[in-house]
């Protein structure tokens, strides 16, 4: 798993635009904004991250956020 997510939803909320608007912005399906969204999928190429990007006046960096490791019983 990788240790990076992708910070998708609470960037797009805070442009104000559905999944559908992001989609046809960054020329992709509705259903792979909500995959990415929800966690089901991880699998983004550089290509479609810039596009989304772009379609929300970010940089790339700025959707991925480093996840922390959950620790195992002994700490």
């Amino acid at each position: 798993m990788s240790p990076l997510a992708i910070r998708l939803k609470e960037i797009r909320l805070a442009a104000g635009m559905s999944q559908g608007e992001l989609a046809a912005k960054a020329k992709t399906r509705q259903g792979t904004i909500s995959l990415l969204e929800s966690g089901k999928t991880r699998r983004v190429d550089l290509d479609l991250l810039e596009r989304i990007a772009k379609a929300l006046g970010a940089e790339p960096g700025e959707l991925l956020v480093r996840e922390t490791k959950k620790r195992g019983p002994r700490g």
